[in-house]
């Protein structure tokens, strides 16, 4: 499911009340399942991490299907052979500077659980038992859902 996604809501200070929640794209996701992230050294989401690493994850895969949700811990660093290997060229849009712009830093989430929301037999499936339900006016429920302990 992390695989298809290309843009997650990155959501820190989540424990102070009000969240921030940013769109991002993750550039990497590992073996481990770590998520790798380039951000600015200035950003609001950087100063959050720092103050309390604590951060969640929010995907939708499709408008009925793979949905996830997954809270962790990020920590930032600035390692160049990082930056070198999550670098793409569209990244100089928000890096004027280039892979060595000063400001660029690397965000690891590392997930420590999750929550998700899927369908049982595919989207057409479930598509047509919502629709099948709407006019019988019967749930015909398709979904699962489940807990992710790493």
């Amino acid at each position: 499911m992390l695989k298809k996604q290309a843009v997650v809501f990155f959501c820190t200070n989540i424990n102070g009340g009000e969240f921030d929640t940013r769109p991002m794209s993750p550039e990497k996701i590992d073996d481990e399942g770590n998520l790798w992230f380039l951000s600015a050294s200035d950003s609001h989401k950087n100063k959050h991490i720092a103050e309390d690493p604590s951060v969640q994850l929010l995907f939708q895969g499709s408008a009925h299907s793979d949905f996830l949700s997954i809270n962790g811990k990020a920590e930032i660093s600035r390692d160049k052979n990082k930056i070198d290997e999550l670098w793409d060229g569209i990244m100089k849009t928000w890096f004027t500077e280039g892979k060595d712009d000063p400001r660029i830093t690397v965000i690891k989430v590392m997930p420590e659980s999750g929550y998700y929301w899927d369908t049982k037999h595919g989207q057409a499936v479930a598509l047509v038992k919502m629709v099948i339900g709407a006019a019988t006016g019967k749930t015909l429920d398709d979904s699962i859902e489940g807990t992710i302990k790493v």
